[in-house]
């Protein structure tokens, strides 16, 4: 017997059951929680680097752009 035989030997059944399912189907989506702008968690890291007697420029190209380069691989 084929899984399809018993479908075909009862239309209307077959036809209620597309209604449940495509009203199941309905309401599950009616219930879905939809946010416009939702709240999402992205993944950061802090890195604080200390280069005694240098300027904040030299500190920027020689440590913390290589360093961002680096983790940001």
């Amino acid at each position: 017997m084929s899984p399809s035989r018993p479908f075909i030997l009862r239309p209307v059944a077959t036809s209620l059951l597309m209604v449940a399912l495509m009203l199941a189907g309905f309401i599950a989506y009616r219930l879905l929680p939809v946010a416009a702008l939702p709240q999402v968690d992205f993944p950061t890291i802090q890195i604080f680097t200390f280069y005694p007697g240098a300027s904040p420029t030299v500190i920027a190209s020689a440590v913390t752009a290589p360093l961002e380069r680096r983790f940001g691989q």
